[in-house]
């Protein structure tokens, strides 16, 4: 057998379960529970079928989302989804034997780019009451590590770091660069993007997957210094973004009204389901994005297994540090809320002899 480079060989992938889920209520993954715009699937509908056999083409889609953010368009890179462009970030600069500095637990992707490229990693734990961890994350800039990632609000935790803050760690080390991963932007309206205009050492990651619902399609944007973004186009490969993607994109961004009107609803739904879960009597965290921690009652994986079998997915965090014994809800519309707690009730509190 020919055996990979040392970093792949001793590599644990990230893997997510996405099998079997399409019959379900998707509540596990942080997708839009509506979907696209209609202007989206007309897009897509309308391609003549000599559009499928030539490469695509992406004239206008970096114009397109600055113009939603009201950037100039050479701050903004299109990618096959923030996956991709997490990657690249790693294959621009993550040099070999340089730090990697993030926190734990967070999105699970970041790790194995940086193993791959045989990183030192130095990841800071949450405490226990999921606040970032500020002054540890600031001691440790002192170091000049190569890149530092901030999953904003952080997933899983639902931590949510202030842009000023944010601004205060990039400039504390202008020699590291500051990536910021706000895919979850459109729910709690806080983004670095002014930051990344401002300082060449700030980076802004974003998604047309969430809240604009098209994550089956793979579309993600990084805004930054225009030199980081040529950077990263550099390590990408010329046709990574597929057609879909970009006929899709434009559908979305041309109907900014579908985007508001979820995310109003979705932010409904939210206190409402916090209400509830004050109601219950359970724990739960999250400041921002489309999503919670919750600790059920008694044992965390029967509740899982026993919404599954009420058709409802929630995504366990079994064996995570700081955040075992808890699952990520997702938050979708209230009549899904309002599915999600019925069900919940009756799984949580079938042992406890009443739901409180």
């Amino acid at each position: 057998m020919i055996r990979a480079k040392p970093e792949v060989e001793a590599l644990t992938p990230y893997v997510a379960p996405l099998e079997g889920r399409r019959s379900l209520l998707r509540l596990d993954f942080n997708e839009s529970t509506v979907g696209p715009s209609p202007r989206v699937v007309d897009a897509i509908r309308s391609l003549p079928p000599d559009a499928y056999g030539t490469y695509p083409e992406y004239a206008g889609l970096n114009e397109a989302y600055a113009t939603t953010l009201g950037v100039p368009a050479s701050h903004v890179e299109a990618f096959n989804g923030v996956d991709a462009a997490i990657r690249a970030v790693f294959d621009a600069y993550g040099e070999k034997g340089s730090t990697f500095l993030t926190t734990v637990p967070t999105f699970g992707y970041y790790e194995p780019c940086a193993q791959q490229h045989g990183m030192v990693i130095d990841e800071v734990p949450y405490a226990d009451d999921l606040q970032y961890p500020l002054a540890a994350i600031t001691r440790k800039l002192e170091a000049r590590p190569r890149l530092l990632f901030v999953c904003n609000p952080n997933n899983p935790t639902g931590t949510l770091l202030a842009p000023p803050a944010i601004a205060a760690l990039a400039r504390s080390a202008p020699q590291t660069l500051v990536v910021v991963d706000e895919l979850y932007v459109a729910f709690t309206g806080q983004s670095v993007v002014s930051i990344a205009l401002e300082l060449p050492n700030v980076v802004a990651l974003q998604s047309l997957s969430k809240a604009a619902g098209i994550a089956a399609l793979r579309l993600g944007f990084a805004i930054g210094h225009p030199t980081i973004v040529e950077r990263l186009r550099r390590v990408t490969g010329p046709y990574d973004i597929n057609m879909f993607a970009v006929v899709a994109g434009r559908a979305a961004l041309a109907d900014p009204d579908h985007v508001r009107r979820y995310v109003a609803e979705v932010l409904a739904a939210r206190t409402w389901t916090l209400g509830e879960f004050r109601r219950l009597g359970v724990r739960h965290a999250g400041d921002g994005g489309n999503y919670l921690l919750v600790w059920p009652p008694g044992d965390c994986e029967r509740v899982v297994q026993g919404l599954r079998e009420q058709g409802i997915l929630v995504r366990s965090m079994a064996g995570k540090p700081v955040v075992d014994g808890s699952f990520r809800l997702t938050i979708g519309t209230l009549e899904h809320m309002r599915r999600f707690i019925a069900a919940f009730s009756a799984v949580a509190f079938s042992h406890s002899g009443s739901a409180r």
